[in-house]
């Protein structure tokens, strides 16, 4: 493994051009004559998008300009102390002190953590200083070499420009913040902006802990740690990773250059945010928990396998509540009739030219109107385009949980064999498509494309190819293993098992249908969002996608049962708590305000405070609300063609009279068990007070 820099790639008082790009093209071709670049003129271009996406001139006359590129197979630093300095874009003036850095876009990990080091070193006056004072090539690279040899220290506080103003301190015990920095390339600004904002917290007397999403990875800060933090800042050109983490808490929010020459200000500005009820904050609320949101240190199998699934259905979901909403709205304004001439009335009317409904056969277009059979077309084909992409999130997502980023394109694929997107059929008058493997062979395809990428990902290859593993090898191979497995392997048993489920669902009648919606039921009411909802509601959701189109299909009755029993748990505590409000605390009966808009929004979670107080008897309880409704759900033959929304999607539900008897009887049935089992044994001595 070659040193980072060498006296070869330094010049000292050097005139390398005029502008920041001819300095970057002169230091690229120092890079080269070294014999450190493979390829200069791919060095130079990528340095160049670099510095289009923002300037790398720092305050105290720094420039860092910098990227990941396939020119160069190992991280190296070019260095020029230039006379006359040059403008890099800081706001404090032009740079005197240049370092190009470039890094494999593969990534070695052991260099990128030296290459982190050297960025948190720019931003100290002492390094800088020393930089300015060398007197031979050979100084600079010893001074480079001995702050990347060391390991990270704590930061010493360097000396200000002005002193920060005093921050007031409303308790003895130290304040706590936490902080993310990021930037484009994770490769300088990332741990500079780290550094600074440790700095400033050391001279405030604050506890900071920072997570630095860079291209050397970081550890997540501990759940533990966020929980106890009263702010938190996002110093970042990117988006925060796993952002929900950070839910509720007050933030000051800005690019990962501000905490250069202001963060002290920054420091200030979350210690006041702390105290400010109006303060700006991380959306979401501070109970919200993702399914990546623990540490994959020490998980159980059971552990990973549901966190892979909840992530690949959680990224899922959006696809098919959006498209599910947009059909069922195209069904209200253009009528079932719309799957018919959808595309003529796409391709051939506009707002200007609208179309005729008597004469396309909408019989059922809201009004007659031909704005609203023109708007219910493309509503319908927005709405179709999303079904047809959630199956390849859900695939693509989960080899996202196992693999990360590289495992996302190739399970993007499993998903559309799944879904035979590309509509792969025989030729003929009676053409026959492949095997459809639906939501099994999404999740199958899924795992298969995340466990080769994973495992091609951790294969040592040649330092060229470093570069090319992330965006054409772990792709390309891992599409064509899992693809030819499903195709080959997996795609007829896969399909001849859906087959036979909706062959089963299809003939589902009487008692056996009132079963299935009470089975499903009890897994809404269950864990209320967990593991259990989630499964039964794609596999309701999933259905939905392949029978939006067929009017009475029994996949639109597993919907509705669905929906209507995730709507009780929340309705029926909320009406317990009206009916007996002595059974339940101040806080519990405020939640119960909120349960009746969350209930009718069919969000299960709403009943999770009270479970969570009283887990023994709150589930039992909903448990037998949900199973009666999806029985009763079932039983009347109602059909839901939206996935979501509860009682706002009324317009997109068939017997409407029947999804209201099914809510309204599970919801009281919940209700009276919730009171009969708080009314067994002795009450907590703080119910009913305040």
């Amino acid at each position: 493994m070659s040193h980072l820099i060498s006296a070869d790639l330094v010049r000292l008082d050097a005139d390398l051009g005029a502008d920041k790009h001819t300095v970057i093209r002169a230091l690229a071709r120092i890079v080269g004559a070294a014999g450190r670049a493979s390829d200069v003129d791919q060095l130079v271009e990528d340095a160049f998008a670099r510095e289009a996406t923002s300037a790398t001139g720092l305050p105290g006359g720094i420039a860092i300009p910098h990227c990941r590129t396939a020119g160069v197979a190992e991280p190296v630093l070019a260095f020029a102390r230039l006379q006359p300095a040059t403008d890099f874009g800081a706001k404090d003036g032009p740079a005197d002190l240049v370092f190009l850095i470039a890094a494999p876009a593969g990534g070695d990990q052991t260099h990128l953590q030296l290459l982190t080091q050297l960025a948190r070193a720019l931003v100290k006056p002492a390094f800088t200083d020393s930089l300015r004072a060398a007197e031979t090539p050979a100084e600079v690279a010893e001074l480079v070499a001995d702050v990347v040899g060391a390991a990270p220290q704590p930061t010493a506080a360097a000396t200000p420009a002005a002193p920060p103003a005093p921050v007031a301190q409303t308790s003895a015990a130290p304040r706590r913040l936490v902080a993310v920095t990021a930037c484009p390339t994770g490769i300088a600004h990332t741990y500079m902006a780290a550094e600074a904002l440790e700095a400033a917290a050391a001279r405030a007397g604050v506890d900071l802990q920072v997570e630095t999403q860079g291209s050397a990875g970081a550890a997540p800060l501990d759940p533990a740690t966020i929980a106890a933090a009263d702010a938190v800042i996002f110093a970042v050109d990117v988006g925060v990773r796993d952002r929900y983490r950070f839910a509720g808490k007050p933030l000051v929010s800005s690019g990962v250059k501000r905490p250069f020459d202001q963060a002290d200000a920054m420091i200030a500005e979350a210690l006041r945010y702390a105290e400010d009820p109006d303060a700006p904050r991380v959306e979401g609320s501070a109970g919200d928990v993702a399914p990546t949101s623990r540490s994959t240190a020490g998980e159980s199998w059971g552990g990973r396998t549901r966190r892979v699934l909840m992530t690949g259905v959680s990224y899922m979901i959006p696809f098919v509540a959006a498209g599910g909403l947009l059909i069922a709205l195209s069904f209200l304004l253009g009528g079932y009739e719309i799957v018919g001439p959808y595309g003529d009335i796409a391709v051939s009317n506009t707002l200007f030219d609208l179309p005729d409904p008597d004469a396309l056969g909408l019989e059922h277009a809201l009004l007659g109107s031909g704005l609203a059979a023109y708007v219910g077309a493309l509503f319908f084909i927005i709405g179709k385009t999303a079904f047809m992409l959630f199956l390849p999130a859900l695939a693509g997502y989960i080899a996202y949980a196992i693999a990360d980023r590289p495992g996302i394109a190739p399970g993007f694929v499993m998903g559309g064999l799944a879904a035979n997107i590309f509509g792969v059929q025989t030729s003929g008058d009676s053409p026959v498509s492949i095997p459809a493997t639906g939501f099994l062979g999404a999740i199958i395809g899924g795992v298969l494309a995340g466990l080769i990428a994973h495992w091609v990902g951790g294969r040592r290859v040649p330092a060229w190819m470093r570069g090319l593993m992330p965006v054409l090898i772990i792709p390309l191979v891992t599409s064509i293993i899992a693809g030819l497995l499903m195709i080959v392997v997996f795609g007829k048993p896969i399909g001849w098992l859906m087959d036979q489920l909706n062959d089963g669902l299809s003939s589902l009648s009487g008692s056996s249908a009132m079963v299935l919606g009470a089975i499903l039921g009890l897994m809404m009411a269950f864990d209320m969002g967990g593991p259990l909802n989630k499964v039964a509601y794609t596999f309701a959701a999933t259905g939905v996608g392949g029978a939006a189109l067929a009017s009475g299909a029994p996949q639109l009755k597993i919907m509705a049962a669905v929906m209507l029993a995730g709507m009780v748990p929340p309705l029926a505590l909320a009406l317990a708590t009206v009916v007996r409000p002595g059974l339940f605390n101040k806080a519990e009966r405020e939640n119960g305000k909120a349960a009746w808009a969350l209930g009718a929004s069919f969000i299960t979670e709403g009943a999770i405070p009270f479970a969570a107080a009283d887990p023994l008897r709150v589930i039992p309880a909903i448990m037998c609300g949900s199973a009666v409704t999806g029985a009763v759900s079932m039983a009347l033959d109602v059909g839901v063609r939206a996935p979501h929304g509860g009682i706002f999607v009324l317009f997109a539900v068939s017997n409407i009279l029947g999804y209201l008897i099914a809510l309204v009887a599970g919801t009281l049935v919940g209700a009276a068990a919730v009171i009969g089992l708080k009314s067994l044994g002795k009450p907590d001595p703080d119910l009913a007070i305040g």
